[in-house]
Order: C-alpha cells, then sequence, then structure tokens
C-alpha cells in the first residue's frame, strides 16, 4: 500500500458528495456500511460506493471487509464493507469557513464606507446581524454555533466550549479583530435563538477564543 498523502485526503474531499459522505462516517461512530452511507443522504448505492472508494484511494477513510455475525460459510454472501475515518486525518481537517469571514468582513467595508464609520466598528455590527439571522433560521444556539464550524461541545456547567474556530488562519493573522468579530457573530446567534447564556472572549490554545459561560441565577 502507497504511504497516504494528507494534500491527496484533502483534495478528495473538494466534492460536495465526498465532503457529505466523510462527515456521515466521522459522525458515525463506528463502522459503516455501503448501505447504511446511501440511506442516510438519500444517494444511489452505487454512487456511495464509487465516493467511499475514492475516499479509501485518497487516504481519508479507511475500509475493511467483514461478515455480519453469525454468518458464514458456504451460501453467506459477500462480506459487508465497513468504513472508518482514518483517525490522523480526521484531526487534520477541522471545519472551516473562510467564505462567511470573507462576505463578513466585504460587508463591513461597503458599510463603513457609506456611514463613514471604522470598518472594525461596522464589521461588529455586520457580525451581529448575521448572527442573528443565523441563529433565527436554528432551533438552538448549539445548532446555530454547528452550522458554522465551532463544534460546540458541554463545559460540564452549562455553558458551552467551542472545539474549533472556523476562521482559524485569520484568527491566528489579525487575532483582535478575528477575535471581536467572532464575539459579535455568537453574541447574535444567543440572542436570536434566547439563549439566555453568555457569549465571552477567552482565549486559549486548540480551541475558539470565545466560550458560551451558562447562565447565572
Amino acid at each position: 500500500m502507497a504511504p497516504r498523502n494528507d494534500l491527496d485526503a484533502v483534495g478528495a474531499l473538494n466534492d460536495p458528495v465526498r465532503r457529505r459522505l466523510y462527515r456521515f462516517v466521522a459522525d458515525a461512530g463506528g463502522p459503516v456500511t455501503r448501505d447504511a452511507a446511501a440511506n442516510a443522504l438519500g444517494l444511489p448505492r452505487s454512487t456511495v460506493a464509487l465516493h467511499l472508494e475514492r475516499l479509501v484511494d485518497a487516504g481519508a477513510l479507511a475500509a475493511t471487509s467483514r461478515r455480519p455475525p453469525g454468518r458464514g460459510g458456504p451460501g453467506a454472501g459477500r462480506p459487508a464493507r465497513l468504513y472508518t475515518t482514518v483517525p490522523e486525518l480526521a484531526a487534520s481537517i477541522p471545519e472551516r469557513h473562510y467564505e462567511l469571514a470573507g462576505a463578513l468582513l466585504a460587508a463591513a467595508v461597503e458599510q463603513a464606507d457609506a456611514a463613514g464609520t471604522s470598518v472594525r466598528a461596522a464589521l461588529g455590527e455586520v457580525a451581529h446581524r448575521t448572527g442573528a439571522q443565523l441563529g433565527s433560521a436554528s432551533d438552538s444556539l448549539e445548532q446555530a454555533l454547528t452550522s458554522c464550524g465551532y463544534a460546540p461541545q458541554d463545559d460540564g456547567t452549562g455553558g458551552i466550549l467551542l472545539e474549533n474556530c472556523p476562521f482559524h488562519v485569520l484568527a491566528q493573522r489579525h487575532t483582535d479583530l478575528i477575535c471581536s468579530a467572532n464575539l459579535c457573530l455568537i453574541e447574535g446567534m444567543a440572542a436570536a435563538t434566547g439563549d439566555e447564556r453568555t457569549p465571552a472572549l477567552t482565549p486559549q490554545d486548540g480551541r475558539c477564543c470565545v466560550t458560551v459561560r451558562a447562565a447565572t441565577t
């Protein structure tokens, strides 16, 4: 078997169907069959099989063949093909949403030009307004955060940790600007979903700069 090339794996995920399949397998928490993936995504089994094998060839997924428990010997049929993520790769391709960051920045520049204000101030307003729109289209703050790739996790106290920054590279290069926009975006989500928890800037390595603090009584 040829050594895995992460660039090939990431390149294979440029296809939208393969991205959906990869995410389904990653979220499954265990081996996935072609039938399960086809049913979940509403796609023909032949199409799913083709794309799953492309992901295997690229090194994004691993595959094994296994018969269901209790079935063996003559007449048992062909073993089922089972797919799992490659842990090293799954850890290296967190979700990013640079198109959203670009849209926010472009809208902020336009608003700043029209109103004669600073781009930073306009970015905060645009981010909050966008967050409110995303929140209004979601059933909960967690759902809105997930839709943007923040990977929300319960912090054990009723608050939320955001395990991923969807604007990671931009946040590294322009930390104050992007982290402030992150905060405004999530504040807008919280307000629109009626969530009483409080988004706050709490920078830490390996996570988004924002956490959502549990509501106080």
